[in-house]
């Protein structure tokens, strides 16, 4: 897959990827954000944007979600969710892979498959919402802190991401000041 990666990167993929991934939040995220509140009642945001480690709120907004709201959003993360984490993983494997792509050997090697890790737990972070959703009204405090602990990992992924992107950024830019 890095190989892969490695073939694709260029700075074409990237701005189509860039594309892709501002219409995600700017447009469907938005919508769909609005439309969950419309349909609960009230302004309540997906889970999935949560911070911090507390099931039971995520328990309570599943609950506040209402029938309406709990079936629109189980529609989104069916499939705006899938699609999304897809395309900022490979937006983000392809832009580690042109900046580290001179570093794309030994320790290093496989820096641009970070992003996956992410998507990976996005995915069972939404799998165990749907599945709180597809439950209730019974509620399960297990399957609510699962969904916390995949949530965690998936920002602890995308912080390490960001890091290694302004990182990488700062480094090719030192060097080309230096050269």
């Amino acid at each position: 897959m890095s190989s892969f990666l490695n073939r694709i990167s260029n700075w074409k993929t990237l701005l189509g990827l860039l594309i892709i991934y501002f219409l995600f939040p700017s447009v469907w995220f938005r919508h769909a954000g609005e439309k969950i509140s419309q349909l609960a009642g009230k302004e309540i945001g997906p889970v999935d944007l949560t911070f911090g480690f507390n099931p039971k709120r995520t328990l309570q907004m599943i609950e506040d979600y209402g029938e309406a709201g709990r079936t629109y959003y189980r529609f989104v993360e069916m499939t705006i969710d899938i699609i999304y984490p897809i395309v900022y993983c490979t937006f983000f494997a392809v832009l580690l892979t042109m900046i580290y792509r001179s570093l794309l050997r030994g320790p290093v090697k496989y820096l641009n498959m970070v992003p996956f890790a992410a998507m990976v737990f996005d995915f069972l972070e939404n799998i165990s919402i749907v599945s709180m959703i597809n439950h209730y009204p019974e509620q399960s405090i297990f399957i609510a802190t699962l969904c916390e602990l995949f949530k965690m990992l998936k920002w602890l992924m995308f912080g390490l991401v960001l890091f290694l992107v302004i990182f990488g950024l700062f480094k090719v830019l030192t060097r080309k000041r230096h050269a």
